[in-house]
């Protein structure tokens, strides 16, 4: 019988999925809507799909391990056996790719977890507490975007030290001031709304209208900062790996393979081609995401 009453009730679907109204589930049956008639977007969600295929199944679909050195197989352009060619040292570059596809992913996802707790956190009290606090936490951004950003990662990865856990910091610590900003502007605008004066007259804590009530209202400038923001942390890694602050051999860097193959440009083209293109089309791929969901969410922010 209740499933009976689920299939045919539909206030009962909403409340057994937390859902408080129908307008809560059919706002996101419109982005939805309005984010499958993206084509540019629903193709984006598509690669970054198989993307993350790619970098869960690595080890099931690498036709060859990518620390495997084969001197006798080095710098071989693209064939049957190696359908991208080798390495200096006769690695398969394929296979190197697809392990890299590891690191690209985690350091956009991870960096940017970083990001949305420091940028969140202290946009949010900027916006919501005003005065002192906000002062201190605006000439802070100031300062942190007064810096190049390259040049600022180049410093933070010398005074911490080369890795991919480095990297996470890195990025994270240099990459909240953006988030800070929107949810700070966000919060000013939301905070003299009537429900927050309703809040407050119902006792409400300043942290739980900020987390209640304030940040729910901004996710959708957050989902579309995070999912612009990840490109540019891809973009950050491959650099620092470039410049040997990044991701340290052995491990499979798109940005160190292109490093690594600056030396044989002319006589393996190939080398540098393939990573490159790796990074151009992920780093495409959730630009045009970012952009079909920002108009998908809210077409206010088309501007933004």
């Amino acid at each position: 019988m209740r499933m009976f009453s689920l299939l045919f009730n539909r206030e009962a679907i909403y409340k057994e999925l937390g859902l408080d109204s129908i307008e809560s589930i059919s706002y996101y049956d419109d982005v939805w809507k309005r984010l499958k008639k993206n084509k540019f977007a629903t193709i984006s969600i598509g690669v970054i799909f198989f993307l993350v295929m790619v970098a869960i199944f690595a080890p099931l679909i690498s036709p060859f391990d990518p620390l495997l050195q084969d001197l006798t197989q080095k710098l071989k352009g693209p064939s049957l056996q190696h359908l991208m060619g080798t390495d200096e040292l006769g690695r398969d570059i394929l296979s190197r790719i697809i392990y890299g596809t590891r690191i690209s992913l985690s350091v956009g996802i991870i960096s940017e977890i970083f990001v949305l707790v420091i940028g969140v956190t202290l946009g949010a009290m900027a916006g919501y507490y005003g005065g002192k606090i906000d002062i201190i936490i605006s000439r802070l951004i100031e300062i942190f975007a007064s810096f190049p950003f390259i040049l600022f990662a180049i410093a933070v990865m010398f005074v911490l030290g080369t890795g991919i856990i480095n990297v996470f910091i890195a990025i994270g610590v240099i990459g909240w001031t953006g988030m800070a900003r929107f949810v700070r502007g966000n919060i000013i605008q939301l905070k003299e709304k009537e429900y927050i004066s309703a809040a407050k007259a119902n006792g409400a804590s300043g942290p739980a209208i900020i987390f209640k009530h304030l940040l729910p209202n901004c996710l959708s400038v957050i989902i579309v900062l995070v999912t612009l923001d990840i490109p540019s942390a891809i973009m950050l890694e491959a650099t620092l790996s470039f410049l040997g602050l990044g991701v340290q051999p052995p491990m499979a860097s798109w940005g160190s393979m292109i490093d690594h193959a600056k030396l044989f440009m002319m006589h393996v083209p190939t080398y540098a081609l393939f990573p490159g293109i790796a990074i151009m089309v992920t780093v495409l791929a959730f630009n045009t995401l970012g952009d079909g969901l920002r108009d998908a969410l809210d077409p206010n922010l088309k501007n933004m």
